[in-house]
């Protein structure tokens, strides 16, 4: 078994209304990359509980109170219980963001099928690009665990920005071929 991690248990109790404090924690929570694990219990490692100070405040906000409780495993038992847990949540999120890599790649393969050389077309796919390269780096300071799904989605976003530099590529000579490309505020590539 890997190395036993510390933990941070923190239980959160808010009013139920004004339901908008309850959701401001949950995405703070899960920003953080926290786990939920039962009603108001949620779970992260000790090294990311520095991470926590917001989630206090919006708790503060919200009339509500929350109680950080470090836990350090008594056994392998109680340690596989919460490596469980915050594994299932890293692996889903990593399984997210593999298959949005598989969509970014279809994408450009449907752009390059279709011969569609723009420089806006290039731009958009940038722009997507980069969303999955923060995606990525998010989902790698969460993951203490280093699980393998992490390493597989760090090589198709490899992948993502080679396939975006054959577009570029593509697209680059395309403008170069268009008549007028000296032009290229004309709005034709």
């Amino acid at each position: 078994m890997p190395e036993v991690v510390d933990w941070t248990l923190l239980l959160v109790q808010l009013p139920s209304e004004p339901s908008r404090h309850r959701v401001a924690v949950w995405r703070e929570l899960r920003r953080t990359g926290a786990v939920p694990i039962g009603a108001g219990t949620w779970l992260l490692p000790a090294a990311h509980a520095g991470l926590l100070e917001r989630v206090r405040a919006l708790v503060e906000r919200g009339d509500g109170s929350v109680a950080e409780i470090e836990a350090r495993p008594k056994d392998p038992g109680a340690e596989r219980v919460l490596r469980d847990a915050y594994t299932a949540a890293r692996s889903d999120e990593w399984r997210e963001l593999i298959t949005d890599c598989g969509k970014f790649e279809a994408e450009i393969h449907r752009e390059i099928a279709k011969q569609k050389f723009t420089l806006g077309e290039l731009e958009e796919e940038g722009q997507s690009l980069e969303r999955l390269q923060r995606w990525l780096q998010v989902l790698q300071a969460r993951d203490v665990l280093e699980l393998d799904e992490g390493r597989v989605a760090a090589e198709r976003v490899a992948d993502c920005e080679r396939r975006l530099g054959e577009y570029a590529e593509l697209v680059a000579a395309a403008v170069e071929a268009a008549p007028g490309s000296a032009d290229l505020g004309s709005g034709r590539y």
